[in-house]
């Protein structure tokens, strides 16, 4: 594109509300032609601002975009316009899309298969225990963990995805040269080696508190569907939750104490015909089955077919529980190779979880 340098300094100069600068660019025909008009010009156009066309022509003198693009490249941040190669699919078709987004990291085309998992930043010992399975359990299927990167769930889910060896990204609500909450230095190095950080807001933008909200469309526009855990009346996971409903994508939620008051946001949610979410099966299953068993896996019959591990792991079980140390000793698998196949032959019928991370038949046989 011609233009994306324009778009740039434009995303610099309005960032985080989409919509004002669609309105700029739509008025002069091209961010270009509006990049070079007038404080005169610019008086009578949309989406200026409390500024004024004066102060925004200062603003735009003191921006050298050559400069701009060479700091960012130094940074190893790259920045993708609207609808040119790179920008995620998905987001083109929210309301309110970034005209730009900066990026550290890399996008792969399994990105497309991604739930996004928002929550409290206060979260009890259940609610981490649970947001960190669901992760780990998801991750461990290819399937790409979004969130913000915030302290509480985000942090915990971010962190699951990681230790199952899965791909994460974090939607910065700050620029991406500024880590926020500062603890996360390292936990954001190990997203940015292992998936990507990715924001609307340019290098150097402080963590203010309305960037968040704006954030967080991102948040579920990157995802097939939105998994809440824990969440107040007035949590922002809920505004998440609701730019998901808007955007036509699923929400779901993780039930919890009906005495805690992190419950009320889920349960609510539940009661407006959200999907209740007991584990990472009832995710994949109301994202649709076919994105587990395409026909390769369907044997004669219609009868479900079984990878090698699936069997080797189905032979070890009994209808007394097995520990997954103990599957994980005897198969000769690894870890995360057992989890996987747990985890289909959980969504396919044939075993069940139990408390304390142990295994057991159901009742179906698969031979």
């Amino acid at each position: 594109m011609e233009d994306r340098i324009y778009w740039l300094g434009w995303q610099c100069l309005l960032p985080g509300i989409g919509k004002r600068l669609w309105t700029l660019v739509e008025h002069f025909g091209s961010p270009e032609a509006a990049w070079e008009a007038s404080a005169k010009e610019l008086s009578g156009a949309p989406g200026i601002g409390a500024e004024g066309p004066d102060g925004l022509v200062q603003r735009k003198a003191n921006l050298d975009l050559e400069d701009l693009v060479a700091k960012l490249e130094a940074s190893g941040i790259s920045f993708y316009c609207y609808s040119e190669p790179g920008y995620p699919e998905k987001l083109l078709s929210i309301f309110d899309p970034p005209p730009v987004i900066f990026v550290r990291g890399q996008f792969k085309a399994g990105d497309s298969l991604a739930v996004a998992m928002v929550g409290s930043r206060k979260p009890s010992p259940y609610g981490q225990i649970v947001a960190e399975r669901l992760a780990k359990d998801l991750a461990a299927v290819d399937v790409t963990i979004i969130s913000g990167m915030a302290r509480g769930i985000d942090t915990v889910v971010h962190k699951g995805a990681l230790a199952a060896n899965g791909r994460t990204v974090a939607v910065m609500g700050s620029g991406l040269d500024v880590v926020y909450p500062r603890e996360n230095k390292r936990l954001m190095e190990q997203i940015i080696a292992n998936g990507l950080v990715i924001s609307e807001f340019p290098p150097g933008s402080p963590p203010e508190a309305w960037h968040f909200p704006a954030r967080n469309r991102i948040i579920s526009g990157l995802a097939l569907a939105t998994v809440v855990v824990e969440a107040g009346e007035r949590s922002g996971a809920l505004i998440t939750a609701d730019f998901a409903l808007e955007q036509g994508r699923d929400v779901m939620a993780v039930p919890g104490n009906i005495v805690n008051p992190l419950s009320r946001g889920p349960h609510r949610l539940i009661k407006q015909g959200a999907r209740l979410v007991e584990g990472a099966g009832d995710i994949l299953d109301e994202l649709g089955l076919e994105k587990l068993f395409p026909a390769n896996q369907v044997g004669d019959g219609g009868s479900v077919k079984m990878s090698a591990d699936e069997e080797a792991l189905y032979r070890l079980l009994a209808l007394d529980p097995v520990s997954l140390d103990e599957l994980i000793v005897k198969s000769g698998l690894t870890s995360q190779k057992v989890m996987a196949a747990l985890m289909y032959l959980e969504i396919k019928g044939f075993v069940r979880q139990m408390p304390g991370k142990s295994y057991t038949r159901t009742g179906r046989n698969l031979f």
